[in-house]
């Protein structure tokens, strides 16, 4: 029986970093679900829903990858599936404490899950949706860090936000 391994993180938005991480996941654990934490601490640009969407678009030609949700912790969430490998990508060393930390305290909880760590391709190194979202809304082109759809829901979302406020100001 193929392992199962999961990908999970808020992926607000999913970016060609990610797409990279979850091309190299695949190779290593054809069953392999992407899953969207609900993480309350993180303000959302994309809803659940538009996040789960964006990725099912960008997998679509990964056979055996799996798009879900989860709030709570990762180790519930992943019992709840019957997977014990979480994948998380590093893109540089200051990744790495915080990743670590989380990765031994998920064995802490739960020994039985392993945590696989992975590096983007180098060109994907310094990318996150942090910066990706900060670059739309200072009005920056994302086209070379996301998918075309996700470029334009992008300024679509930047748009609506930017309309609402103006609405609060007035």
């Amino acid at each position: 029986m193929t392992t199962l391994a999961v990908y999970a993180g808020t992926f607000d938005p999913f970016t060609f970093g990610h797409i990279d991480i979850a091309r190299r996941a695949h190779r290593l654990f054809p069953r392999l679900v992407i899953s969207v934490s609900t993480n309350p601490e993180k303000s959302a640009l994309f809803s659940l829903a538009e996040r789960q969407r964006i990725i099912r678009d960008a997998v679509r030609p990964m056979r055996g990858v799996s798009i879900d949700s989860f709030d709570g912790l990762l180790v519930d969430y992943m019992h709840q599936k019957g997977a014990r490998v979480v994948i998380r990508g590093l893109r540089a060393l200051s990744d790495f404490e915080y990743e670590f930390q989380m990765a031994l305290m998920n064995r802490k909880l739960n020994e039985e899950i392993e945590t696989v760590f992975l590096m983007p391709h180098e060109q994907y190194s310094y990318l996150s949706s942090r910066l990706v979202k900060e670059i739309a809304l200072l009005g920056g082109d994302v086209s070379q860090f996301v998918r075309p759809m996700v470029a334009r829901m992008l300024k679509e979302q930047i748009a609506l936000r930017g309309a609402g406020e103006r609405r609060q100001r007035e």
